[in-house]
């Protein structure tokens, strides 16, 4: 029986874990109490916040930068959601009051059914058999209990790790709420700067305002006496104009006197230069005509050396078609034809050289040409202007014509030189070649090898015929070349002619000219009769003008200095009004500059400040959206937790439930052992009461 009881008692034992779980609650309930605490502190907190966001619109009201508008929108967002999440804390807290309260009532259920159960057993003592009977069912409930605890126990350390949470998301609020506080307190400090800049601004518009209107009427002052300095000037002008149209009329009196003199002087001049162009142009006609009579002769000599070239060219033509023949005899016999080639090559070369003597004297019949041109284009230089560049034009041209030619002929001669040589090539294969077909003839005609000997000996042949009948055509078309450059010259001779004819009608047109020069000879001595009349006449004409001329000239000095003195008083009251008026002008100005200076440097300063505390505030508004980007990040971690911590929430909620299920099947069971039990004690009395009975 001890035994038993003693089993029996161990069943407090949960009951003991009941109030030591009611113990840890304890602290556990402390938490959320805090928890409540600072959840009610957050809308006094908001409503700080909200009032300070009023005061932070109307400051940004004020301060139209763009900067604190985005931060007071960026203040906004995060103050709506400071409001979200207050009203997710004050759902969590009344959760949270609510599984409390559920927990407080399962301990209080459980005490009271650990207690009902042991007030229900006996306190006797019984019987060891029985006992050692129930000892399984006892420690089964033992094991419920136990493991009830355990997951008590998880359910504790899960409440404790999420007011854990909740303290470092409170800790978190409230730096974030300091960090506010902070930004609001240097808004307030920014906005009172601001205020400062707008005063100073301000008063630096006034002082500009102020000197402005200075300006103003300094520059009335200047127009007023620059509008009297004009008007002055305007009179000096018209006085200047005066004297200097008097002045200019005199000169023009004294221009008009000393023209009539150089005019009467030039006449004079031109009577004698008229006398002297008279004698010179009958020495002009004299030196004409005998010129005349020169290139007359020089004409008749250059037709007779034209004549001579062209029957040399004739003879050379008759030359050339010899040649033909021979070259034609050259194909019929092949041993003669290198003779003949030799023969017509020697009369080529002297036909070369004769052609070269006919150019030499075609060059020295043009030179004389040339110096005959010249001669009569020095002669007739005043009166055939156009004829001498008409004539320089086409020397040119011939010239160019003629060493076009000579080059030809030179290298026609290069080409009949280069062919001549390959003529006698071939004549040197063909001599080699017929003494090889004679030494083959000789030899062994029934060889083979001899046989393609003769072949190629054969094709070198027809190669070195096809060479000749090719030297031929060239020396065809160098004839055709010699016969092109024939007619060229002879058309150049043409051309020759036709200019000296038309030289010969110019020096007619002189002839003629000079006819009319001893007209104009008369005619400019009847003039020289006229202008020496006229001049007599100006020269009475002058001597009136000039005596008229000095009575206006005295009577007009006399006027200009009784207005000279009048002018040079006013220029002198002029002047001194003006250095007066200049002198404090200038005071005015200096004292200006100074004042413009000042005010420079004083806004130098001032804008250099702004810009600096301008600068700061940029770079302070830049950390401070770091700032708010991290809070942000912080504020999502923060809902992250949030929805864990609820994730949390509801697990826990759904192991407090499964904890009642298996603390209601526990009653259940103990209330089963507590009626087994019952029954055991029961039995055990009845056996106990039937051994005294049969002991009695």
């Amino acid at each position: 029986m001890r035994g038993s009881f003693s089993q029996l008692v161990c069943l407090p034992s949960p009951v003991a874990g009941g109030r030591a779980s009611g113990s840890r609650e304890a602290p556990a309930s402390s938490v959320p109490e805090r928890l409540l605490k600072q959840l009610a502190a957050l809308p006094l907190a908001k409503s700080a916040l909200g009032v300070n966001d009023v005061m932070e619109s109307q400051g940004s009201d004020q301060s139209l930068s763009p900067l604190v508008a985005e931060h007071d929108k960026h203040l906004d967002e995060m103050s709506e959601q400071l409001q979200f999440y207050q009203v997710q804390m004050g759902e969590m807290r009344l959760k949270l009051e609510q599984v409390i309260k559920e927990n407080e009532r399962l301990h209080e259920e459980l005490k009271e059914a650990v207690e009902k159960q042991l007030e229900t057993l006996p306190p006797s003592t019984f019987l060891g058999s029985d006992v050692f009977a129930d000892e399984d069912i006892i420690r089964n409930l033992q094991d419920q209990l136990h493991l009830a605890n355990q997951e008590k126990e998880q359910a504790l350390e899960l409440w404790q790790a999420v007011s854990q949470e909740l303290d470092q998301l409170q800790q978190q609020y409230q730096e974030y709420m300091t960090e506010t506080h902070i930004h609001v307190a240097e808004r307030q400090k920014q906005k009172d700067q601001l205020t400062g800049f707008q005063q100073l601004t301000k008063q630096l518009h006034l002082a500009n305002e102020k000197t402005e209107l200075a300006n103003q009427q300094f520059l009335k002052t200047v127009t007023e006496q620059n509008v009297e300095l004009e008007h002055l000037r305007k009179q000096l002008r018209q006085a200047k104009l005066d004297v200097r149209t008097a002045t200019a009329k005199v000169d023009e009196m004294t221009k008009v006197i000393e023209d009539l003199q150089s005019q009467v002087e030039r006449k004079e001049e031109d009577v004698v230069s008229a006398q002297e162009r008279e004698e010179a142009s009958d020495r002009r006609l004299q030196q004409l005509q005998s010129s005349i009579k020169q290139l007359e002769t020089r004409l008749r000599v250059a037709t007779q050396d034209a004549e001579q070239l062209k029957t040399a060219r004739t003879a050379l033509e008759k030359q050339v078609r010899e040649l033909q023949a021979k070259c034609s005899h050259l194909e019929e016999e092949k041993y003669d034809a290198v003779v003949k080639v030799r023969d017509s090559m020697q009369l080529l070369e002297e036909a070369n050289l004769q052609k070269n003597q006919a150019l030499l004297g075609e060059k020295q019949k043009e030179e004389e040409i040339e110096n005959m041109k010249e001669a009569v284009s020095q002669l007739v230089q005043d009166a055939a202007a156009r004829t001498r560049k008409e004539v320089e034009a086409a020397r040119k041209q011939y010239n160019i014509q003629i060493s076009r030619l000579s080059e030809e002929l030179t290298a026609l001669q290069m080409e009949c030189g280069e062919k001549q040589s390959q003529t006698e090539r071939a004549i040197r294969e063909k001599r080699a070649v017929e003494e090889e077909l004679e030494k083959i003839y000789r030899e062994n005609q029934g060889n083979e090898y001899d046989y393609r000997k003769l072949e190629e000996l054969h094709q070198r042949c027809l190669r070195a015929e096809s060479a000749k009948d090719d030297l031929q055509l060239s020396l065809q078309s160098a004839q055709n070349k010699m016969k092109y450059l024939e007619m060229n010259t002879e058309e150049e001779i043409s051309r020759c002619q036709e200019m000296v004819r038309k030289l010969q009608s110019i020096l007619d047109s002189e002839r003629e000219k000079s006819g009319c020069v001893s007209e104009q000879r008369l005619r400019l001595q009847q003039e020289n009769e006229q202008l020496r009349k006229e001049i007599e006449d100006l020269k009475k004409f002058a001597m009136e003008a000039q005596k008229k001329a000095k009575l206006k000239i005295s009577t007009m000095e006399h006027e200009h200095l009784v207005k000279e003195h009048g002018f040079e008083a006013q220029l002198k009251e002029l002047e001194d009004a003006n250095q007066n008026s200049t002198g404090e002008l200038r005071r005015l100005l200096v004292a200006q500059q100074k004042a413009t200076n000042r005010w420079k440097e004083e806004t130098k300063k001032l804008t250099e400040t702004t810009e600096t505390r301008i600068s700061n505030l940029k770079s302070e508004l830049r950390q401070q959206k770091l700032h708010t980007q991290e809070l942000l990040s912080q504020l999502e971690i923060a809902t992250e937790k949030v929805v864990e911590n609820e994730k949390l929430m509801i697990e826990h909620q759904e192991k407090v439930n499964r904890l009642q299920r298996r603390l209601s099947q526990a009653e259940q069971r103990a209330a089963t052992a507590s009626q087994q039990l019952r029954m055991i004690a029961m039995q055990k009395k009845k056996s106990a009461s039937v051994m005294d009975l049969e002991n009695i």
